[in-house]
């Protein structure tokens, strides 16, 4: 488990239970028009984060600087965290109209959505960074 640990609050990215993620499946998205209503996250799998890369990642993802969102979601990475005992949520990410798309089992009813975060941010460019790393 990673307990992630956040300063005074949990940002809409990570939802209620997120802290029970052990592994992460970094997603290469082929078909980024599907994601704004798919069941699933769809796409390549290109890396498989355990331990500390779980850790940084959802440090990362939590820190990142909520921002308005603009048009046109056609995210291009994405993630799916998962417990000991299966998937607990999935965020697809755009980075071009700063939209992120959280849902999942453990996603409650009222973050089940699309959130704004502010993709020019130095934390949002680490992370896609490592993204692209990973693929």
């Amino acid at each position: 488990m990673c307990g992630v640990p956040l300063d005074d609050h949990e940002w809409m990215l990570l939802p209620p239970g997120h802290e029970k993620t052990e592994l992460i499946e970094v997603v290469r998205i082929t078909d980024p028009i599907r994601h704004m209503s798919s069941p699933d996250l769809v796409g390549d799998e290109v890396a498989i984060w355990e331990a500390a890369r779980v850790t940084e990642t959802l440090k990362s993802v939590g820190a990142l600087p909520d921002s308005p969102l603009m048009r046109c979601f056609f995210p291009g990475w994405g993630i799916r965290a998962h417990s000991a005992s299966g998937l607990l949520f999935q965020v697809a990410f755009c980075f071009q109209c700063h939209g992120a798309r959280l849902w999942g089992p453990s996603v409650p009813d009222e973050l089940d959505s699309i959130h704004g975060f502010d993709a020019d941010s130095m934390g949002a460019r680490g992370l896609l960074a490592r993204f692209r790393a990973a693929g």
